[in-house]
């Protein structure tokens, strides 16, 4: 098989999740087949509208561990690097997690890549964009619309322009998240 004839088929799989598999309306049936694209944990649940970016043909670039959530609008990009997702993960609505982007500073518009790792019981509110070669540490809270360029720490509440500390998470994780409806847009 010709190198252009592989990149046509692993585009045309992509295309194929993202215009059809993420608007399946029932939650089981589009859960089938969001399992044959990345690696998702026992009672996690993938919502409509998802968009994945990853022309490496690897269910392992993108990893969704235990009872996590990824809700509507979230792109997961694992064309470079991997997008790693602990147990207990909350996603909230249009959130961007990206594991390339070009250097600014260079001269021929490089990429610089990294995996993103998104620790256990994390929670990412709406419209973060989340940028390559981060770790948001275990517990860890996103404040809505903030930018994160640097690893998190534990417990720690983050957010703005660059993501900066603004506080510290004081609750014990004892739940677990479980969500499930049958439809879901």
């Amino acid at each position: 098989m010709t190198y252009k004839l592989k990149l046509f088929l692993v585009h045309l799989r992509l295309y194929f999740y993202n215009s059809f598999v993420a608007r399946i309306p029932f939650n089981g049936i589009r859960m089938f087949f969001v399992r044959r694209y990345m690696l998702v944990g026992e009672n996690s649940f993938v919502s409509m509208n998802v968009k994945l970016l990853n022309i490496k043909p690897k269910k392992s670039q993108v990893q969704i561990g235990k009872n996590s959530i990824i809700n509507p609008g979230v792109l997961l990009d694992g064309r470079e690097g991997k997008v790693i997702i602990g147990n207990n993960v909350d996603i909230a609505r249009d959130t961007y997690i990206f594991t390339a982007q070009h250097d600014q500073h260079s001269d021929y518009h490089e990429i610089k890549s990294g995996n993103v790792i998104i620790e256990d019981y994390a929670w990412i509110t709406a419209r973060c964009t989340i940028l390559p070669g981060v770790t948001i540490a275990r517990g860890t809270v996103v404040a809505t619309g903030s930018v994160v360029t640097k690893n998190t720490e534990e417990m720690s509440i983050v957010g703005g322009i660059p993501a900066k500390k603004i506080g510290v998470r004081r609750s014990k994780l004892l739940y677990t998240i479980d969500y499930h409806p049958y439809f879901y847009n």
